[in-house]
């Protein structure tokens, strides 16, 4: 059984959106945060994390976004989400984060 995490980042300035599909969890969550990490330079300011191709998240996968929200919050920065798959929306409603990372349309 393999385990699929995808993750594509665009940087525009100050601002890299990033793309995670697949499973977001204890298995990925590593990898996921080092290369999230690497992609957040110093002159990063908003983080936009695109959700929409989340199929499984547990709790690793939610530490792997609020480290991100502390380290945006911590540099002055921001980090919102522009999609979420309806599995990821529920995990993130049911941990009482959505109010942190507020949905963007």
């Amino acid at each position: 059984m393999g385990i699929y995490m995808e993750i594509k980042a665009v940087r525009r300035g100050q601002r890299i959106i990033v793309r995670l599909s697949g499973e977001l969890d204890h298995h990925s969550a590593a990898q996921v945060r080092e290369i999230l990490d690497g992609a957040l330079t110093l002159d990063i300011r908003a983080l936009t994390l695109d959700l929409s191709g989340i199929t499984f998240m547990d709790s690793s996968g939610i530490g792997v976004i609020l480290g991100r929200y502390r380290i945006m919050r911590e540099r002055g920065g921001t980090l919102r989400v522009s999609a979420m798959s309806s599995y990821a929306a529920r995990i993130l409603k049911m941990a009482g984060i959505l109010p942190l990372i507020g949905q963007q349309e």
